[in-house]
């Protein structure tokens, strides 16, 4: 069983300063503790560790590399085990890149049985709740098959004054322009006078979306033309 102090120990040892400095500067929180471990070597701790996820979840969240290796794990797990950790995981998200990377590839084949879990984190309200159910939307549900659903959450269930949220709708959006791009279109000219949601996330959408090379010149060139 792996104890916290010698969990930090490797942690230590994978540390690298200059990338700390990048990290910590993209993270935009600065009450967040970074050590400086990369990516890769978090998710190799993760699976590492995947199968002591309950010791896993027991160690503080004091930095930001211990909680991305605690999700990172739970992540790794089948949906049967996955869902018994998960509404434990969304409350320690406290950050963009922590909420991205938190993608459990298990709910790909589990979209009926894990909608009712983000409509729950939708109606929380809370910030990276929110974002988690976005991006998980995102990661997993842009298809034919829940197209609707997702209109209907980012007309209704979306707080988008949160910047968080915000960015990950006009992701969201992009991606579904990109996927979709006739249904799209007609929802964000049903948003003209923002009745589902502001100007910036409307307007961002567009941007992300014209800035993807899945969509013609003729596509981007109208989408422009629907920025408010």
């Amino acid at each position: 069983m792996i104890h916290y102090q010698e969990f930090l120990r490797e942690l230590d040892a994978l540390a690298d300063g200059s990338y700390l400095a990048f990290h910590k500067k993209l993270l935009k929180n600065d009450s967040i503790n970074v050590l400086g471990v990369r990516v890769p070597d978090l998710r190799k701790l993760a699976k590492k560790y995947k199968d002591e996820v309950e010791t896993l979840l027991t160690f503080p969240d004091e930095f930001y590399e211990v909680t991305f290796v605690k999700l990172s794990a739970v992540a790794l797990l089948p949906y049967g085990q996955f869902i018994k950790y998960v509404d434990k995981c969304v409350p320690l998200i406290d950050n963009w890149a922590t909420c991205d990377c938190f993608a459990p590839k298990c709910v790909e084949k589990h979209k009926d049985e894990f909608l009712p879990y983000i409509y729950s984190y939708l109606d929380n309200g809370g910030e990276f709740y929110q974002r988690f159910a976005l991006t998980t939307l995102l990661h997993f549900y842009v298809e034919e098959k829940y197209l609707q659903q997702i209109l209907s959450i980012l007309q209704e269930d979306i707080d988008t004054d949160l910047y968080y949220v915000h960015m990950a709708a006009a992701w969201l959006i992009a991606e579904m322009l990109i996927k979709f791009y006739n249904d799209t279109v007609e929802f964000l000219k049903a948003n003209a006078e923002g009745d589902f949601f502001d100007k910036k996330t409307h307007n961002k959408a567009i941007q992300k979306a014209c800035e993807s090379y899945r969509l013609s010149d003729e596509q981007k060139t109208f989408l422009k033309g629907l920025k408010r």
